[in-house]
């Protein structure tokens, strides 16, 4: 059976305005400057300078009764309430997009120039091959992933030749053309696997004493070799620990990633610029945000003057009715965006302000084993804003320091409890573990569990997992591999 109720229900959402505000304080500087310029180029009503909007506010507001340009009814039976409404919410801003935060713009420019594939492709123009093999080739150039490996089996690229390029040919036949993919440079490419990449680039060296030993350990030892097992490549070649560590600092010199070098040089440089710098200037620290991020923005002269021009005119045609309320709608937005600019300035200052004096003892020494354990919760209660806020300003920012460039949110940190019941800073464990195994004999590397041990006599009682994940997040390998001869 069909009912019809009616049920009264209050929820919160948030408004077009604060959406589009709240795009704006995640914007670091550069994509702050990007958005201003397009909202700029969007709109010709608004503009840069040192020109006040106060002096604009009386064109086209209508806050007394006795102004007649807000209360006339003009002769084209068009009521001046309809497109200068004295609302405090204008209705552009109830406008709607329909976008979710997921719908952001994600493309980026890339940087021109030749691809790592197409140089390899070039290389290829060198060697006598026949239409056949020089399509083999290409296909085993284009299989090259970014590091500089075919990371994939010769049964698996025979069966794509076939379905895709219709060329039907024996393993044998791609495994003597990937010989000659493998002779193109950087040194190393083309490779399967690391030791593959490695005896390529020692082969194409001087064939030297500890280049020979070198070649042969990767040949016939390479699981010791991984594993550090000093000992037993001492004891299956004979020889003595001068000769290994030679032939072992062959190996170090080595690039294992042969691609990368030259991918690296293609890619998207990335420039941080500084949304804030603090300065230490008489044992006090002094916060100032980048200039960038506060643009001097007025309402546009020209269309003020058009609105006034409307208002002196005696007879109003349609098209100048349209003209007007076209006005209306670019004067309202630009008089907002420049607020939503004014309070994104004052949001991130507000922020970086309090995370400065919560981290002061850090930021005066630089030492980061000062950093106090500090969650968006704590600066968000400081400042009276959401957590979502803070976490927006922290993500994507970066503060310049007398110690370097940092990102914000790294000054974020969870906090454990010392052995004297004081809450200290992950960080502050995770340096002095970084400071530890810097210091051990690298002979003998100190495992998680004597890490622990040090750690615990330290005052931080913390357990051997807990090391083992500290360590990872540094990226430092486990003991067996920090081994050196």
């Amino acid at each position: 059976m069909l009912k019809q109720q009616l049920n009264l229900k209050l929820s919160q959402k948030l408004s077009p305005q604060q959406i589009q505000l709240m795009k704006l304080i995640q914007l670091p500087t550069q994509a702050f400057e990007q958005r201003l310029k397009q909202e700029m180029e969007e709109n010709p009503a608004l503009d840069s300078g040192k020109e006040s909007v106060n002096d604009l506010e009386d064109t086209f507001s209508n806050d007394g009764a006795e102004d007649d340009y807000g209360t006339e009814v003009i002769e084209t039976e068009i009521n001046v309430d309809e497109y200068l409404s004295d609302d405090e919410i204008p209705s552009y801003r109830l406008n709607s997009n329909n976008y979710s935060v997921d719908d952001e713009e994600k493309s980026v420019p890339y940087a021109s120039g030749t691809s790592f594939n197409q140089y390899l492709k070039s290389q290829l123009n060198t060697y006598r091959l026949d239409d056949t093999e020089f399509e083999i080739a290409t296909f085993l150039v284009g299989s090259v992933d970014e590091s500089g490996y075919i990371r994939r089996s010769l049964p698996d690229i025979m069966d794509d030749l076939a379905f895709t390029q219709n060329i039907y040919t024996e393993e044998n036949k791609i495994e003597e053309i990937l010989k000659i993919v493998q002779q193109l440079d950087p040194a190393g490419v083309g490779a399967r696997n690391l030791q593959e990449c490695l005896l390529i680039q020692l082969k194409r060296k001087e064939l030297t004493i500890p280049i020979k030993l070198a070649i042969g350990i990767l040949e016939n030892a390479f699981d010791h070799f991984t594993k550090k097992h000093y000992d037993k490549l001492l004891s299956k070649f004979d020889i003595t620990e001068e000769e290994l560590k030679e032939a072992i600092s062959e190996i170090e010199h080595l690039n294992p990633k042969p691609g990368g070098a030259y991918a690296g040089s293609n890619r998207i440089i990335e420039h941080v610029v500084p949304d804030f710098s603090i300065k230490i200037i008489d044992s006090e620290l002094e916060l100032t945000l980048n200039g960038r991020n506060a643009p001097e923005l007025h309402v546009s002269r020209e269309y003020n003057n058009m609105l006034q021009g409307y208002k002196e005119s005696k007879e109003k045609s349609k098209s100048q009715k349209d003209a007007v309320l076209f006005i209306k709608q670019k004067l309202d937005a630009a008089k907002w965006f420049i607020e939503a600019v004014k309070q994104r300035q004052q949001t991130l200052f507000l922020t970086m302000s309090a995370i400065m004096h919560y981290q002061k003892e850090y930021f005066l020494s630089g030492d980061e084993r000062n950093l106090k354990p500090m969650i968006l919760k704590d600066i968000a209660d400081e400042i009276g804003m959401d957590v979502s806020t803070v976490s927006r300003v922290a993500n994507s920012k970066y503060v310049d320091t007398p110690y370097g460039t940092k990102l914000i949110k790294n000054f974020f940190s969870e906090s454990m409890t010392n052995d004297q019941g004081e809450e200290v800073s992950t960080r502050e464990i995770k340096k002095i573990l970084e400071i530890t195994i810097s210091e051990e004999d690298k002979r003998k590397p100190l495992t998680d569990e004597k890490l622990a041990a040090i750690l615990k006599e330290k005052g931080y009682p913390i357990a051997r997992r807990t090391v083992a994940k500290y360590r990872e997040q540094l990226d430092i390998p486990v003991a067996r591999l920090r081994k050196k001869i």
